[in-house]
């Protein structure tokens, strides 16, 4: 992106505020004074490693973060959502996904016993017990998934969804060879497969089931913006297009300052410009970014340098 509005706005305003509010144990919580968690902190240090201009408080505060990511892995390799959690769940995508940001080989060892956990999580709501299940039920008219295809839940060994789906996919993604389990070639066709069937009539995506009691349901901005990053290895896709164009015609109704800045970030990543002419700073609720940790991370990665954040090897091959 551009010298402007937006991205001076984040220099000086978005990075100081997010190194401000970090815990002394160098992790973040969901709002300034919380408790440090895994998933604030994972998107505190995305924003700060994003930003281009970097100083010694920015720095530190970045290692200190890191620091705090890897004391929060479990012995099997997940990482828990409180360190209170004896169980990993989605948010080790998001770890691996920022370790994979910090370019040392340090952090390898951690990022593979991450993906390994990852791959090795199926969701039983596709098991083939669970499919025989579904083919005697009297409600399988209200299913018309593809049973073939499997993502990732919320927590390990459950039901598969759109946006733990879609992290998952930009973990393995642009990690070293070195590090990818054997499955993750599997897992990433499986996973594109999963959001592919899971797409709303005409484009765009909800957490997950795309019919309700055998009526279509409407698509929402996040879970729509983390599926097409997940899938812009495949910008012709047909299912790409109808969601780009849904999200491009939903953009002016957008309110939130979260849903805009993740809108953004999704557009910009596929090369197309944001509808109208405002800046992102005219469209901020200054005190939900001073509240809301997650918020304040995510604009500042929309005004960063998208293709540069998300990955040097976008679209990669996953290889066996």
């Amino acid at each position: 992106m551009e010298d402007g509005p937006d991205k001076s706005r984040a220099e000086n305003f978005g990075a100081p505020l997010l190194v401000g509010t970090q815990n002394s144990d160098g992790g973040w919580g969901f709002h300034p004074s919380a408790g440090s968690r895994v998933e604030p902190t994972c998107w505190v240090l995305k924003a700060l490693t994003a930003l281009e201009s970097r100083n010694g408080l920015t720095g530190q505060a970045v290692d200190r973060g890191l620091n705090f990511l890897m004391a929060a892995q479990l012995p099997d390799g997940s990482w828990p959502s409180t360190p209170e959690m004896k169980t990993g769940c989605w948010v080790t995508s998001l770890a691996c996904w920022v370790l994979r940001d910090a370019h040392s080989e340090k952090y390898q060892i951690a990022i593979g016993n991450g993906l390994r956990w990852i791959c090795r999580d199926w969701p039983k709501d596709s098991s083939p017990w669970r499919r025989r299940l579904r083919s005697f039920s009297r409600k399988n008219q209200h299913f018309k998934f593809a049973d073939g295809a499997r993502g990732w839940g919320w927590t390990p060994r459950t039901s598969s969804w759109v946006e733990p789906t879609a992290l998952a996919l930009l973990a393995l993604e642009g990690q070293q060879d070195s590090v990818l389990p054997s499955s993750a070639q599997k897992r990433r066709k499986l996973g594109e497969a999963l959001l592919y069937d899971r797409m709303c009539v005409g484009g765009g995506w909800n957490c997950g089931n795309p019919w309700v009691y055998g009526v279509p349901d409407d698509p929402l901005v996040v879970p729509t913006s983390w599926a097409l990053l997940a899938l812009r290895a495949h910008p012709e896709q047909r299912e790409s297009l109808d969601s780009l164009a849904w999200l491009e015609r939903s953009f002016g109704d957008i309110k939130a300052p979260g849903s805009l800045a993740l809108a953004t970030i999704c557009l910009e990543s596929y090369g197309r410009e944001r509808p109208g002419n405002a800046s992102l700073s005219e469209y901020d609720v200054e005190n939900e970014s001073t509240r809301n940790t997650q918020v304040a991370a995510w604009r500042a990665l929309a005004v960063s340098d998208t293709r540069r954040w998300l990955s040097a090897r976008a679209g990669a091959e996953v290889h066996d």
